[in-house]
Formats: C-alpha cells, structure tokens, sequence
C-alpha cells in the first residue's frame, strides 16, 4: 500500500475517533441528540458516539454565580435607590437547561433583574436597610420557582449594595433625628404621668393616716438638716400653737 493512502487512511481513523470519543469530567454532563432528536444524559466518564449521526452539548453542574448590575428601584415610600446583588446557582436538570431555553445563564440574569425590581419596589427604604436576609430569601424562593421549567436550582440570593441618593441621605438623617426625638419626649411624658400617679397613690395614703404625715414631715426635716449651709425656720404645727394660746 502507498505510504500516501496509508496516512490518509490513519488522518481518516483519528478523525472518526476525534469524533466518536468524548470524555467528561465528574462534573459534565452531555446531552446527546440523534439526528436532531434529544436521546439521553451521558457522563461523566468515556462517550462513544456515532460520528455525524450524534452531536453531544456539554452542561457544567457545578455551583455559578451570576453578579446582576445595579438596578434603579422605586421603594414603596417613593424612595429611588439602587440596588445590586449576585446570584447562586447550579444546573439540575440539563436537558431542560438546554431544551428549555436558548441561553440559560442569560435568562437566569434577566430573570433576577426583574425579580429584584419587582420584590424590592413592595418594601420601604428601612425594610431594605435592615431586613436584607428576608429580602434576599424573598427573591431566591421566587427565581427558584420561576426557574424550575429550566432544570436550574437558585441556592442563594445576596444583596451587595443599596445605595441612597446624597439628597436622601439627609432626608433620612433628619428623619431620623426627628424620631429619636419623638420616642425621647414620649419616655419622658411616660416617666412623668408614672411619677405623678405614685404621688397621687402617696397623697391618698398621707391623707387615711395622719401618724403617716408625721413621719414625712419629719423625714423632710432631717432632709433639710443635713445641709449646713442654709439656714432653715421650721414652722410649728397648728395644733402646738393652740396649745399654748390657750
């Protein structure tokens, strides 16, 4: 046999081969179609197709993040701020990743664009400052529903930045002030209708037992005693006086 036909015959070998022997790592999977038909999950492992009868999509299963770009929000109280987070997720089902939609890594980032708008527009500002972790768990459970059709699993949702306005921020700032304020008046008010309720309670008693108004009497003159300082006049009580005018 010529060397040429020999070779030729040998590229022709590697070729089919090339073709017919796929490997995948433990976490690929392969998707096969026959003629254009989905036929099945192969992997991970050696694959052996039928050359040009065959064609294998290859789906990575591990864990991928998608950072979604910060998006305008409008807060329930009319507040506009921007917000941006990254998603998790991996691939559970790879033949709905790629029978299902065309390009499962666009749509899942589309798809948490508007559900972030969507979730954060029913909250107020102080929701999405201090509740990030129920924000956060909000979107996840509906972008793992929206996405099941697709064979993809949302794992986790975080929320990186929420930026306010500089305008807003000292609107916020006096707001703030303002209810500090607020709650201050409101516990001093509260101290005082409680100490005027003991005094009235004290009165009442004062008032059923007169050795109980001799004692606070006296209670108060040892007060005013420990004071060197001040000279005090003590008045007599009403009933010594008629004592010794009689």
């Amino acid at each position: 046999m010529p060397l040429g036909v020999l070779i030729f015959f040998v590229v022709l070998i590697l070729i089919f081969l090339s073709a017919a022997l796929k490997v995948l790592r433990e976490y690929e999977r392969g998707v096969v179609y026959t003629l254009g038909r989905y036929t099945g999950i192969k992997g991970p492992g050696l694959i052996i197709l039928i050359p040009f009868i065959q064609k294998l999509v290859k789906v990575d299963l591990r864990v991928r993040t998608i950072d979604v770009p910060s998006q305008d929000v409008i807060s329930k109280d009319n507040v506009s701020v921007k917000v941006n987070a990254v998603i998790y997720f991996r691939v559970m089902a790879p033949e709905n990743a790629i029978n299902e939609v065309a390009d499962f890594m666009r749509a899942t980032s589309e798809l948490a664009q508007t559900t972030l708008r969507s979730v954060l527009g029913k909250h107020e500002l102080d929701e999405m400052l201090s509740e990030r972790d129920k924000l956060s768990q909000d979107i996840r459970q509906l972008l793992d529903t929206q996405t099941d059709a697709w064979g993809i699993k949302v794992s986790n949702v975080e929320l990186k930045h929420v930026d306010v306005a500089p305008s807003m921020v000292h609107a916020i700032a006096r707001q703030a002030e303002a209810e500090r304020e607020r709650r201050a008046k409101i516990i001093s008010a509260e101290g005082e209708a409680q100490a005027a309720a003991k005094l009235v309670d004290a009165s009442k008693t004062l008032a059923k037992d007169p050795n109980a108004l001799q004692l606070r009497y006296l209670s108060a003159l040892q007060d005013m005693t420990n004071d060197k300082s001040q000279m005090i006049i003590l008045p007599l009580p009403l009933d010594i006086l008629k004592k010794l005018g009689g």
